[in-house]
């Protein structure tokens, strides 16, 4: 069988499947569950293109890495055909531990568990099944090779990671302030001492993308209405997990039901393969099916959640600089109580409060500008832009939102 195939992505034209190895990869149940995550969660409520998925964005990371490493060897940096390989699995299966709706439920349906931990344990599993051919994989995943460059190239401040879902969300979103020179930033990329830097001449495409970073956490993925969309995702799963716990039946697949049930930590992941082999069949299908089962439940809260998120009736939302008052908090509860005819403490499943937080670019994870004269420069000293040592400043807005038959 032909295994190098080549695959036509809307944002890259022809993506060429390098492998073997590659092509079982991505062949696997694990990876072609990827399908049906979709990589902006809920936010096609606020743009309806937004229907991309995180295997297309898998794929382009792969089809990027190529990029920069051809790149790179173009430049005289050494890259064995096994390096080059693994790299791209990395990336590849970065996001293999995504749940449904991407980050939407990622401390809701798992808490305290990230999504890199069960991609690496992901990983781990389909190392044994394919007898260890990931093993440099692995390592390049957990930062233990020696080529630190490779690991930077999966997850830094300026990673292929980033690189495509700036470029793809752009795409799919139309919202082209997030346009960033891609082209431009892979030819400047360079290996100084195993570790990644970028070449002076590529300063401005760098303040470029850390600029359009920052837009597109506003404009995109803590736009308010996806916020608030969010809340009411995380409060049905709350909900569900809930009536579940206490002893209730409330419908949903094997998978889902599980998560449900039971709160798993990491390590109840690592012994209990089961767990992880649920966890590697679930996506947004799973939550979808449930709501539209959920919208005829006897609990009332379950079914009044279900039928606004079907329906696209959101809670309004205030997204302020200024803290949430405890006053306004109190009120709405009150008032979303009083509405809905709900205990006091079950209120809390119709209005939601927080806060949402965007950090452009973090210090302490340098992107490093390699000077003429061969001088490191992290890129707040070296850009001649004040705005750029801001961007390193944590921005943090606070949330309200309730249904909006309730007023404040």
């Amino acid at each position: 069988m032909n295994k190098r195939k080549i695959i036509n992505d809307p944002v890259y034209g022809f993506i060429h499947i390098q492998s073997e190895l590659i092509f079982d990869i991505i062949s696997h149940p694990y990876f072609q569950r990827l399908r049906h995550i979709k990589q902006l969660g809920l936010t096609d409520f606020v743009y309806p293109g937004a229907l991309h998925t995180r295997f297309q964005h898998a794929l382009g990371a792969m089809h990027l890495m190529g990029r920069v490493l051809e790149n790179l060897r173009y430049k005289g940096i050494e890259i064995s055909a096994e390096e080059y390989e693994a790299a791209q699995l990395a990336i590849l299966l970065h996001d293999l531990g995504h749940g449904p709706f991407s980050h939407a439920l990622e401390h809701s349906l798992l808490q305290g568990v990230k999504h890199e931990s069960i991609s690496y344990l992901l990983m781990t599993v389909l190392n044994k099944e394919f007898n260890g051919a990931l093993d440099l994989t692995l390592r390049i995943f957990r930062n233990s090779y020696k080529r630190k460059f490779f690991h930077q190239l999966v997850s830094s401040q300026l990673d292929i990671d980033r690189l495509d879902y700036l470029k793809r969300d752009c795409f799919f979103t139309g919202v082209m302030e997030g346009t960033i020179g891609i082209d431009r930033i892979i030819s400047m990329l360079h290996v100084h001492r195993d570790h990644l830097v970028v070449e002076e001449k590529g300063i401005y495409s760098v303040e470029n993308f850390l600029n359009a970073r920052r837009l597109m956490y506003w404009q995109v993925y803590l736009h308010k209405t996806t916020v608030s969309a969010e809340c009411m995702m995380v409060n049905l799963i709350r909900r569900a997990q809930t009536l579940v716990r206490a002893g209730e039946t409330v419908p949903a697949s094997d998978a889902l039901l599980l998560f449900l049930q039971h709160a798993f930590s990491i390590e109840a992941f690592r012994e209990k393969p089961e767990a992880l082999k649920a966890f590697g069949q679930l996506d947004d299908h799973d939550i979808w099916g449930a709501i539209k089962l959920w919208i005829n439940h006897d609990d009332r809260i379950l079914a009044l959640l279900s039928r606004m998120l079907l329906e696209r009736d959101l809670f309004q939302i205030i997204l302020s600089s200024d803290p949430i008052r405890k006053s306004s908090i109190d009120k709405i509860r009150t008032s979303v109580s009083r509405q809905y005819h709900t205990l006091r403490a079950e209120s809390s499943y119709l209005f939601s409060y927080g806060t949402v937080s965007n950090e452009a670019y973090t210090e302490g994870q340098k992107i490093n500008i390699m000077t003429k004269g061969g001088e490191l420069l992290d890129i707040a000293q070296a850009s001649d832009l004040p705005a750029i040592k801001a961007l390193s400043k944590i921005v943090k807005k606070n949330y309200l939102c309730w249904p909006k038959d309730v007023s404040l």
